[in-house]
């Protein structure tokens, strides 16, 4: 169980609004145990969801550090905590993600990705995504 006391200290020291509907947000992802999840995830467990709040708080959230991007192989953009030194002006988060081919679940992996891929002279990377897919523990 996710205490408030962490939600609230988490919402701080990013240096977020205490709202009901944020803690309501980060609770859920505090929950989820390092699984992403997506808007639809999200949607289906608040008790009051309007897309428009949900989409600036998820915005408001990876602004400031506290969750990031992890697109799954069927497009669906999912998200999930950050590392703990993730800020506003940096995300550490360069890890690849695991998705099961058959429930979807995506969870973050440890360890660090290096991608020797090069991108053409005068393009600019702005984001690697990495995922390997398979079964998880549940479908084999």
């Amino acid at each position: 169980m996710v205490r408030e006391e962490d939600i609230l200290q988490k919402l701080e020291s990013h240096q977020l609004r205490k709202t009901a509907f944020r803690k309501e947000v980060l609770e859920l992802f505090m929950a989820s145990e390092g699984e992403a999840l997506s808007n639809q995830e999200l949607e289906s467990q608040l008790d009051n969801p309007d897309r428009i709040t949900l989409y600036r708080t998820l915005k408001a959230f990876e602004d400031k550090g506290l969750i990031h991007l992890a697109a799954d192989s069927g497009g669906i953009s999912r998200y999930a905590l950050c590392l703990a030194d993730c800020t506003t002006h940096a995300h550490h988060d360069q890890h690849a993600h695991f998705q099961c081919r058959t429930c979807g679940k995506t969870i973050c992996l440890e360890g660090e990705v290096v991608i020797r891929a090069q991108a053409p002279a005068g393009y600019k990377v702005e984001r690697e995504n990495l995922t390997l897919e398979g079964l998880c523990d549940e479908c084999i």
